[in-house]
């Protein structure tokens, strides 16, 4: 199957929650690389890159945690870049 890169931001109560870990540990699961992050409004982005039904598992789980909670998520495709690993950026 063919790779894309997903440039995704989810909105809602979705920091200090273990968002970021939860999503480094569910993307590396699913061989998904790329990167998560908070930003100064609440909200937190990623980019990843995987095969598309891989990524749209990803953010199924991140929608469906038990703890925090997503409201909205933005995303559009963006052209791949061939990362080897997902990481957190602090």
């Amino acid at each position: 199957m063919e790779k894309v890169r997903r440039y995704i931001i989810f909105h809602g109560y979705v920091q200090g929650v273990g968002f970021r870990y939860t999503a480094c540990y569910i993307a590396r699961n699913y061989g998904i690389s790329g990167w998560v992050r908070n930003l100064d409004d609440g909200s937190v982005e990623m980019e990843a890159e995987g095969r598309a039904k891989d990524i749209d598992a990803l953010v199924d789980s991140l929608e469906s945690l038990r703890w925090g909670s997503v409201d909205r998520i933005e995303s559009k495709n963006i052209p791949v870049h061939g990362d080897y690993e997902f990481e957190i950026i602090e």
